[in-house]
């Protein structure tokens, strides 16, 4: 059922925005938000997408050590 309504026509509208509608989008954001606070919130978006980069990054090392510890063990 689920995957009935997300395959609908109600959800795949969204494939069919044209620049007309991102302008407004942009303006209901703006209209929100306001335009001092849409800096705020892009600001730290971009810090937490820089610390789920850093964390990924930092879980990718500790697997490569680990692993090239087991290697030296042998």
């Amino acid at each position: 059922m689920l995957l009935e309504f997300l395959t609908s026509n109600h959800i795949l509208f969204i494939q069919n925005i044209g620049a007309g509608g991102l302008v407004l989008i942009l303006l209901v954001v703006l209209l929100l938000f306001g335009g001092r606070k849409i800096p705020e919130l892009m600001r730290g978006l971009g810090q937490g997408m820089k610390e789920f980069k850093d964390a990924t990054n930092n879980d990718d090392d500790s697997k490569s050590d680990k692993t090239s510890d087991d290697k030296k063990s042998k």
